[in-house]
């Protein structure tokens, strides 16, 4: 999936404005994939030399998710941020079941709530 992007999206991960979303996290790896393509930029490395900065960013602008469970958030948020990520807000990341949202044609105004 995170290869599929930069197929259809050249560049993509080179851009320190752009941002994902996993609306349904399960483990944290796609989030994982995606932080370490960002980080990886030889662009982004350039804006933001600092390897903590870097990572701070990302992971406070960049990378948002959601988590159906208590127990899932906790999997993934604890996979996603690892020691190396003291200081680092998470406050990108949720425990709500996107699912009934997107279901009800109301997940973009839910996203707005979580996320503001």
């Amino acid at each position: 999936m995170v290869q599929q992007l930069e197929d259809e999206n050249p560049g993509i991960y080179n851009d320190s404005s752009k941002t994902f979303i996993d609306l349904y996290m399960k483990s944290g790896l796609y989030i994982t994939e995606v932080v370490k393509r960002l980080y990886n930029s030889e662009i982004i490395k350039s804006e933001i030399p600092n390897d903590h900065e870097r990572l701070k960013h990302i992971l406070e602008n960049q990378v948002y998710g959601l988590a159906p469970t208590e127990i899932i958030y906790r999997i993934a948020t604890s996979f996603i941020f690892s020691e190396l990520t003291e200081g680092i807000s998470q406050k990108n990341f949720a425990q709500l079941d996107a699912y009934p949202y997107a279901e009800a044609g109301t997940l973009e105004e839910k996203l707005d709530e979580v996320f503001k």
